[in-house]
């Protein structure tokens, strides 16, 4: 015998429900708001901005959506071979973005297996209150420190000199007294 109607309405309203509550495995894509070829270009042009300038300011969302396609270029350039780089200039698009990939980024972590980024959130933006966060390399924070301490000489070398035209000036105007004095 059949069920009741009633109770095939009730069974078909409950798989309904459950439908509605299924768990989303292995549905990893952050969509946000694009279509599919805006996001795959949105992702690629923030990857090329990341090896361009080591570090990027975007939103949080974007920069927890471009982390993974970042490490997986870098995990691409420490393999090296032709292939590789065809494959990342595919996804990636910018000669000159790959080159500096290959080139300098996955030398500098060749004896890392993976983590090759950071996110540090930074608050909240003032005009639409959307989370903000700086992307870079683990490794940039080495480069950085070595460029403050190249900066750090260059002013040593150059308030050296600058002490030493100043005591000269002094000497002189000493001697200009003392001759006027005389």
């Amino acid at each position: 015998m059949s069920p009741a109607p009633m109770e095939r309405a009730q069974s078909n309203r409950h798989r309904r429900e459950l439908a509605n509550f299924a768990m989303r495995h292995q549905k990893k894509t952050i969509k946000l708001g694009r279509t599919a070829e805006h996001r795959k270009a949105l992702l690629a042009n923030q990857v090329c901005g990341l090896i361009e300038h080591q570090r990027i300011r975007t939103t949080l969302a974007k920069a927890k959506a471009v982390r993974p396609l970042a490490e997986k270029m870098v995990t691409l350039g420490k393999k090296g071979s032709i292939h590789a780089r065809r494959t990342a200039f595919a996804v990636l698009r910018q000669k000159d973005a790959v080159k500096k990939l290959f080139d300098e980024i996955a030398p500098r972590t060749a004896d890392r297996n993976g983590g090759y980024t950071r996110i540090v959130k930074l608050g909240q933006r003032k005009s639409d209150a959307a989370q903000v966060a700086y992307l870079e390399w683990v490794d940039a924070a080495i480069l950085v420190d070595q460029e403050i301490d190249e900066a750090a000489e260059k002013k040593t070398r150059k308030s050296k000199k600058e002490g030493e035209q100043s005591s000269g000036a002094e000497k002189k105007s000493k001697k200009a007294a003392a001759a006027a004095g005389t």
